[in-house]
């Protein structure tokens, strides 16, 4: 008995095997790759937005201090001496990942013309995927 050109049914079960593997191993790196964009993407945002401030501080915009909120979810830059008594109308949110959660300093204002926070400390944003860490010092610099 001949039989003609083809695959057999093993063949093509070890390949659709295989490729299932390879699509499992790949969502997983994807996910672990995504996380750690959003982290990025957040402490990098953060650091924008209290940049941003300390500018706008220092040119007396609006002749008020501004400062950055973090809360879940969203950055927000805000004019006032506080987030509890800022002028919403002049609210910058930035959107972030909800996954990720802040601790340690969460709200930090500009004193008017120098530009100086009036809080330093470090905040850690935390996600599934990792850690980074903003550090903010006394003459106004942030790292992370």
């Amino acid at each position: 008995m001949k039989s003609g050109p083809g695959y057999t049914l093993i063949e093509v079960l070890l390949s659709i095997a295989l490729i299932g593997l390879i699509t499992g191993f790949g969502a997983i790196v994807y996910q672990q790759l995504q996380g750690r964009n959003d982290l990025d993407i957040a402490a990098t945002t953060v650091a924008q937005s209290m940049r941003r401030a300390q500018v706008l501080s220092r040119a007396a915009d609006g002749d008020t201090t501004w400062g950055v909120r973090v809360n879940p979810g969203n950055v927000v830059l805000f004019q006032g001496a506080s987030y509890a008594t800022r002028v919403a109308t002049y609210d910058e949110a930035a959107t972030v990942s909800p996954a990720l959660t802040g601790a340690g300093f969460t709200e930090v204002v500009f004193a008017k013309f120098s530009g100086l926070p009036q809080a330093t400390g470090v905040l850690t944003l935390t996600g599934p995927n990792g850690v980074r860490t903003l550090t903010l010092n006394a003459q106004g610099t942030i790292t992370y």
